[in-house]
């Protein structure tokens, strides 16, 4: 998908990494051979989507979720892990081959890897893994595609991997829907809990191709400073009425001869949704009619409202102009104080090593950030962190797909799952310890070890869970509990377009990230928004409403 601000998105949420996208790899039609399935338009069938159900393994959380997507919350990690699939799934099973990325150095091996060697031995079989750092991994997929030298299981590229898809899948992948649609899934009750809305990003041709890397729904709307906002008055978020009224918190937030202003780096996808703006694309489900963002007055006063902020000064200055690959260096001066507000991805909040409530508390235990909720009677939340990908399944045997699928469901084992706990803190003892509360703590090999990519070959929704802050899980909770009612059904994941899909997270949202960034900042006059609506929609958006469009109808026969 292309950036709705001047910042990469999902270089922002993926996993709080901070590093930026890999380049798209390069056309791969002809790697699917001349002649193959030609990518269309298309309604994706319910009737292809697994059966989802709620995965319980005997833990009870500190915070329940909810069938409609609330994680669960826990404060603490279970003393006693408890299995979540069955005794050596791949027992008799040749060597599995895997490719995935990794924002991690490259793990021990095998032989040198304890975490590595306990898994197998549960699986009761061998997983050959190869983990890719992330910014080479759309050259890696590449490669492997013109070689023809795919794995077992791959992820495919988040920046874009083939022009084709539908071919692509058609001519390599395994079809899934005989082995995971509608009942069938219950033999896999961890991919189970992978929630309806990330498979049908997984549907291609009318087959299910892909196993999600599901995750929250919503990547949330950035971080903010609740103390900051409490010294102007606003010990709610809910006293913000409208974008004006946000406006006139910001400006009282901008204190320069205090080195301190109200926004770091962008603020463009905030405002969208707090104006009510769809995420790309609006769907009226009557007429089957497609908007696109920059074509709704809500987007526009969203960039209106950015451009105000800018010209009064609420920016720090030269954040705006940071990419996501600078991302570390923009969130570390809003934990340093910088500033009252960040665009980050919920799933950073919380995360190890790099979250923002102890990080923040380390440097002043005043400081008390908290995860900001869009404003205003006409606000929604974005469908935008429904997966960060889909794994696929090389062409294989109906009894070879069992097994790959098998070893899948174990990567996605739920939270703490004797499973889940050797992903990702490995053997205790060697790997990790348990800190004064219970919580497991990495030792020095176990910061090495669990760099494999497990959680990779498939994943359902994290659960919320901090050895560092009770407060803060329930934090991220409570705006979870208040986002998911909020948001908005993305239409690009029933319906498709084969030209969105080649071009949305490239030429299209580099255009539109660029011509954005100079609106905001004052460089081109707001005349060239309207420029740019038209620049987007001659360059492949008109083109790919049109296949949505037609998709709408084939799904209404």
């Amino acid at each position: 998908m292309p950036s709705s601000t001047p910042v990469n998105r999902r270089a922002l949420f993926r996993l709080g990494a901070g590093v930026g996208l890999g380049l798209a790899a390069a056309p791969l039609l002809a790697a699917c051979g001349d002649g193959g399935t030609t990518a269309k338009a298309e309604a994706k069938s319910a009737s292809l989507l697994p059966r989802s159900a709620v995965r319980n393994i005997g833990l009870k959380p500190d915070l329940e979720g909810t069938a409609a997507g609330v994680p669960q919350g826990f404060f603490s990690y279970p003393a006693k892990p408890l299995r979540a699939t069955k005794t050596t799934p791949l027992k008799g099973a040749k060597p599995i081959s895997a490719a995935m990325e990794t924002f991690s150095p490259p793990p021990p091996s095998r032989g040198k890897n304890a975490a590595w060697q306990e898994i197998e031995k549960l699986l009761g079989g061998q997983v050959d893994i190869t983990a890719v750092p992330a910014d080479d991994y759309g050259t890696k997929f590449s490669t492997m595609v013109a070689s023809d030298s795919l794995p077992d299981l791959f992820m495919y590229p988040e920046s874009g991997g083939v022009d084709n898809k539908a071919a692509f899948l058609q001519a390599k992948c395994a079809d899934l829907t005989p082995h995971l649609a509608g009942d069938a899934i219950k033999d896999y009750p961890n991919l189970a809990a992978i929630p309806k809305g990330a498979w049908q990003g997984a549907i291609f041709g009318g087959k299910l191709y892909g196993i999600p890397i599901a995750r929250t729904g919503t990547a949330g709307a950035g971080v903010y400073r609740h103390d900051l906002f409490e010294e102007v008055g606003v010990t709610s978020l809910d006293q913000i009425t409208d974008l004006d009224r946000f406006v006139e918190v910001c400006k009282e937030l901008t204190r320069p001869k205090e080195d301190r202003y109200a926004i770091i780096a962008g603020v463009t996808t905030m405002l969208a949704m707090s104006a009510g703006a769809p995420n790309f694309w609006r769907l009226d489900e009557k007429t089957g009619k497609f908007t696109l963002d920059l074509e709704t007055p809500e987007y526009r006063t969203a960039v209106e409202t950015a451009r105000a902020l800018y010209k009064a000064g609420c920016y720090y200055p030269g954040t705006l102009q940071m990419s996501g690959a600078q991302k570390a260096q923009y969130t570390d001066m809003f934990k340093n104080g910088k500033g009252a507000y960040v665009y980050d991805g919920m799933p950073t909040y919380l995360a190890p090593g790099v979250g923002y409530i102890a990080a923040m508390k380390a440097i002043d235990k005043k400081f008390d950030p908290r995860p900001f909720v869009p404003v205003g009677k006409d606000a929604v939340a974005w469908m935008d962190n429904v997966a960060l990908q889909n794994t696929h399944i090389s062409k294989a045997s109906g009894d070879r797909v069992k097994e790959i699928l098998r070893f899948a469901d174990f990567a996605a084992s739920p939270f703490g799952s004797l499973e889940y706990t050797l992903i990702n803190y490995g053997v205790e003892g060697k790997d990790f310890t348990r800190d004064d509360k219970g919580n497991p703590a990495l030792t020095k090999q176990g910061t090495q070890d669990v760099t494999v990519p497990w959680k990779f070959a498939a994943s359902a929704v994290p659960a919320i869970f901090s050895a560092d802050s009770e407060q803060g899980v329930r934090h991220v909770h409570d705006t979870f509990t208040k986002m998911i009612p909020m948001m908005v059904p993305d239409p690009t994941l029933q319906y498709s377009s084969p030209t969105w899909d080649s071009k949305s997270a490239g030429s299209l949202g580099t255009l539109k990230g660029d011509v954005l960034k100079d609106i905001v900042a004052g460089r081109k006059p707001m005349s060239a928004y309207d420029q740019l609506v038209k620049d987007y929609l001659a360059k492949g958006g008109e083109k790919a409403r049109g296949e949505f469009e037609e998709a709408f109808q084939k799904g209404k026969k």
